[in-house]
C-alpha cells in the first residue's frame, strides 16, 4: 500500500523530533529544519543545504513541504487587502487574505473546504461543506502570507528583501476565513499549538482570533482545556427564533445553550468573549435589537464587534446604515456598559471581507 507523504508542517517540534528518531536520526537535527520552516520561510528542499544528508534523503522520500500553490491572487483597489485562491493536494480550493490595518497585518485564515454551518449571508455557508482542512494546510496559509511579507519589495526600495532581512513581520492571524474552526477542533489546535511554537512562527496567542458560529461542545473544550487565544462567536439576533433564521446551526446548539457554555467560558478562563454582529439593514440594526443584546450579555465579560453586512450573491439584504450602527453602539455603552467597534471593511471589491469567501466546487 502506497502512504501519504507526510506533510511537515502538520507536524509539532516534538512530533518532527520524534520522526527523526524513528528515522535514527538525532533529534537535535531537528531544529535546524524547523528554522528553515518557520525562520527562513523557505519553499522547496533545495533551499536547506545545512542539513544532514541522511536527513535529506529522508525527507525528499517521506515528506512534503506542503507549500499551497497560488491559483489566483488579487488585489483590492486601495491596496490595504490582497486574497490568495490557494491549491491543496486534492486539486480542492480555499480562499486566505492578508489585511493591512495602521501598525498591524493581519492573515485571515480557512480551516475547512467550504463550510456545513449554511449561515444564510455568508457565501462560504452558502457553498456548502467538501471537506476539513489538515493542520498542515492551515499552517501553510500562515506561512504564506509570512512569505509574501517577508519577500515583497517594500515601498521605495530598490532591491527585493532576501530571507534574511526582517520585512514586514505577521503577528495576527484570525481563523475567520472559510468554515467553522470548532467543526475540525483537533486539526485547528494542532495548528495553532505550531504558530504558537516560540522557537518558530512564535505568535502570540493574545494575537491569535478564532470566530466559531457557536459550536457548544467546541467552546466548552476551549473552557475546558484553558485554551489562550481569543474567542469570537458569531451571535447576530438576541432571540433563538431570529438567531435560527440566519444560523441554521441554532437549531441544534440553541442560543440558551450557547450562552450557558460561553458563561461557562467566561468564568473557566476569566477572557471576555468577542461577540460578534453582523449589522443588516431594517433587520437586527434597531434601538430595540440593540437593546435586547445588550440584555442577553448583561453581567458578561464581552465587547461586541458590529459588522456591517457585506454583500453575496446568494443572500439580498443590505448593510446598515453608519448612523444606525452609531446608535446601536451608543445604547450599548450608555444603558449596558457594553464595548463596542464597527468592523473596518476591508476587501469588499474583490469579495475578501467577512463572509464573501467561496470557490467554485472543484
Amino acid at each position: 500500500m502506497r502512504h501519504e507523504p507526510l506533510n511537515l508542517y502538520s507536524l509539532t517540534r516534538a512530533e518532527l523530533q520524534q520522526q527523526l528518531v524513528e528515522w535514527d536520526i538525532k533529534p537535535l537535527h531537528a531544529e535546524r529544519l524547523w528554522k528553515y520552516l518557520y525562520i527562513d520561510l523557505v519553499s522547496s528542499f533545495d533551499e536547506m543545504p545545512e542539513l544532514l544528508p541522511k536527513l535529506a534523503q529522508q525527507l525528499r522520500a517521506h515528506t512534503t513541504l506542503g507549500v499551497l500553490p497560488t491559483a489566483l491572487e488579487t488585489a483590492s483597489s486601495d491596496g490595504f487587502t490582497r486574497k490568495y485562491l490557494l491549491s491543496l493536494p486534492d486539486s480542492a480550493r480555499i480562499e486566505t487574505v492578508l489585511m493591512r490595518f495602521t501598525g498591524r497585518v493581519t492573515a485571515c485564515v480557512s480551516s475547512q473546504v467550504g463550510c456545513a454551518m449554511g449561515c444564510v449571508f455568508c457565501a462560504t455557508g452558502q457553498m456548502g461543506y467538501t471537506r476539513h482542512l489538515t493542520a498542515g494546510e492551515i499552517v501553510a496559509q500562515v506561512v504564506h502570507v509570512a512569505r509574501v511579507l517577508r519577500f515583497e519589495t517594500p515601498p521605495g526600495a530598490a532591491v527585493r528583501a532576501t530571507r534574511h532581512t526582517l520585512g514586514t513581520r505577521l503577528r495576527n492571524v484570525v481563523l475567520m476565513g472559510m468554515g467553522e474552526p470548532l467543526h475540525n477542533y483537533d486539526a485547528v489546535m494542532q495548528a495553532i499549538d505550531i504558530l504558537r511554537d516560540p522557537h518558530g512562527p512564535s505568535l502570540a496567542a493574545e494575537r491569535i482570533t478564532l470566530s466559531t458560529v457557536g459550536v457548544v461542545p467546541g467552546i466548552l473544550r476551549l473552557a475546558a482545556e484553558q485554551r489562550p487565544m481569543h474567542l469570537a462567536v458569531s451571535l447576530h439576533a438576541a432571540t433563538q427564533a431570529e438567531r435560527a433564521a440566519l444560523v441554521p446551526a441554532a437549531r441544534k446548539w440553541p442560543l440558551e445553550e450557547l450562552m450557558a457554555a460561553c458563561r461557562t467560558y467566561s468564568e473557566s478562563t476569566g477572557r471576555r468573549i468577542f461577540y460578534e454582529w453582523t449589522l443588516i439593514a431594517g433587520q437586527n440594526d434597531s434601538v430595540e435589537q440593540a437593546r435586547a443584546v445588550g440584555e442577553l450579555l448583561r453581567g458578561l465579560p464581552a465587547q461586541v464587534n458590529l459588522i456591517p453586512l457585506n454583500p453575496t450573491t446568494g443572500y439580498d439584504g443590505a448593510p446598515t446604515r453608519s448612523e444606525a450602527a452609531k446608535r446601536f453602539q451608543e445604547i450599548l455603552a450608555q444603558e449596558f456598559g457594553i464595548p463596542s467597534t464597527v468592523r473596518q471593511r476591508r476587501g469588499i471589491d474583490i469579495a475578501a471581507g467577512c463572509g464573501q469567501l467561496a470557490v467554485a466546487a472543484s
